[in-house]
């Protein structure tokens, strides 16, 4: 595959970026973004960052500049925050400047009928041979090299003067998220945040009239700093290309899709957003499955299944094996289990002869189930959790695990003994682990995120848990057809 990814480098990593509609104004976009970058720029020590506005000396203590091509220095980036009208004189500017990448930010072209302006920019972009992100989307944030082109506020001041964090961005981690919709990545970015999800890079692309979802997945392939993809999408445009580079990409680093639009309904609305045409479903679904994309459906289990393929291993088979300590979690985590397709595992006779053991010795109780599901019971402590995991990691049938930890029960007090007992055995072993908790007490947030932070990855529900276990098998499954 020929690579190109070094074109696309100045949009994560530039020397240099100039903001084009750079405001004095903390309610414009211009201000924000600008804001943004010098805050970033000096505590990373990063890129140099120039204001361009015609009205202004200085903003924020920078020296402002009238035009890009009044600066003396070269520029990687430009991020262009004016109205739709003026973005073809500033992007002519630009190529006099020889900038090599420009994020649009702007809105206003082919998604409400404009589509002469947006062709007018995509002939300019060739012209000048710049590499055009956009327009109408939020741009790019860069958790280690701190570009951030979002322009929706991190805090919010509500009527009463409090101060609310409205769009925190994540920590720095190993999943990068490209998205079609700039208010779905958001959303999935608030959610990362307030769950301690680490990201690496966050794409918005808008109309794509120059860089697309193609030459993004091509430029991580080669990111060190990513581990999972996941993706929002409404259309694809260069199908075959788009399967070629989806194929290599795989097999390297998982692919979490959501494709909007599969309905006739959703098909319309996609139209109406960003003037994209959804395409027949089927023919997305089989070319997923072709080139080894995990698809899911809701954005639930979009950040669940790329939170458990950046924590875990991809599963070497299907056969699992479900640890609780509620009969009815296990139930529910067998009926989801067998839905999706994996198998509960015929435990090894040396297994059941080690289960047989312990209780006859009182190690666990005798009235535990030991058949698989693994049912504990409300007498489960942590002693118990940790041999009887750690039978079922050493199990030569068992694939993976679903642990469930219902924190309810009178014994289980120390969760952080538990977590910490639990979570070294599932490193030692290697097998994917996820761990399904039921509540919203302080004590059930605690758990998930302790097990969370421990790079287990824990959800609120048996259902989840199988769910996100499911993807690993499926991705461990592409895999082995490469091995």
């Amino acid at each position: 595959m020929k690579v190109t990814v070094h074109k696309l480098t100045p949009l994560f990593n530039p020397r240099s970026i100039a903001v084009i509609g750079a405001s004095r104004d903390p309610r414009k976009a211009g201000y924000i973004v600008f804001r943004n970058l010098v805050e970033n720029s000096k505590r990373l020590l990063g890129y140099k960052v120039y204001p361009i506005n015609p009205y202004a000396k200085r903003i924020l203590g920078v020296k402002a500049y009238p035009s890009i091509t009044k600066i003396e220095e070269d520029v990687d980036l430009a991020v262009v925050v004016v109205p739709a009208e003026r973005v073809p004189l500033v992007l002519e500017e630009c190529g006099e400047k020889h900038v090599k990448v420009a994020i649009i930010l702007s809105a206003g072209f082919s998604e409400v009928g404009n589509i002469e302006l947006e062709e007018e920019v995509k002939h300019i972009g060739t012209k000048f041979g710049i590499r055009i992100l956009g327009p109408n989307c939020l741009g790019v944030f860069d958790s280690y090299s701190g570009v951030d082109t979002i322009f929706l506020p991190y805090f919010k001041v509500l009527p009463d003067g409090r101060r609310l964090s409205s769009l925190p961005r994540p920590k720095r981690g190993s999943i990068s998220l490209i998205s079609q919709s700039g208010a779905v990545g958001v959303a999935v970015l608030d959610y990362m945040a307030s769950e301690g999800i680490g990201i690496s890079k966050f794409i918005s692309y808008g109309n794509k009239v120059d860089i697309d979802e193609t030459d993004i997945l091509e430029y991580l392939l080669y990111d060190d700093s990513t581990r999972v993809i996941m993706m929002y999408i409404e259309n694809i445009e260069r199908g075959r290309r788009f399967i070629e580079v989806a194929r290599e990409v795989s097999k390297r680093k998982p692919i979490v899709v959501l494709k909007a639009g599969r309905t006739p309904s959703g098909a319309r609305a996609v139209l109406s957003h960003t003037a994209a045409v959804a395409g027949i479903d089927k023919i997305y679904e089989a070319a997923f499955k072709m080139c080894g994309i995990l698809r899911v459906y809701t954005l639930e289990d979009l950040m669940d299944s790329s939170k458990a393929l950046a924590y875990q291993p991809p599963a070497k088979g299907n056969n699992i094996a479900i640890l609780t300590d509620g009969g009815g979690a296990g139930v529910m985590a067998s009926d989801e289990a067998e839905t999706l397709g994996l198998k509960l595992a015929r435990l090894d006779e040396k297994t059941r002869q080690e289960f047989r053991k312990l209780k006859s010795s009182g190690a666990i109780v005798d009235f535990a189930i030991t058949e698989n599901p693994i049912d504990l019971t409300g007498s489960a402590t942590t002693e118990m959790y940790e041999i009887c995991l750690q039978l079922l990691l050493e199990d030569p049938n068992v694939d993976g695990v679903i642990l469930i930890v219902l924190h309810h029960v009178p014994l289980i007090v120390d969760i952080e003994n538990l977590v910490h007992r639990c979570s070294k055995l599932i490193k030692e072993y290697g097998k994917p682990t996820t761990v399904g908790t039921i509540g919203g007490s302080e004590m059930a947030i605690l758990l998930r995120r302790m097990f969370n932070e421990k790079c287990i990855p824990a959800y609120t529900s048996p259902e989840r848990a199988c769910r996100a276990l499911a993807q690993l098998v499926k991705y461990g499954l592409y895999l082995k057809r490469f091995s």
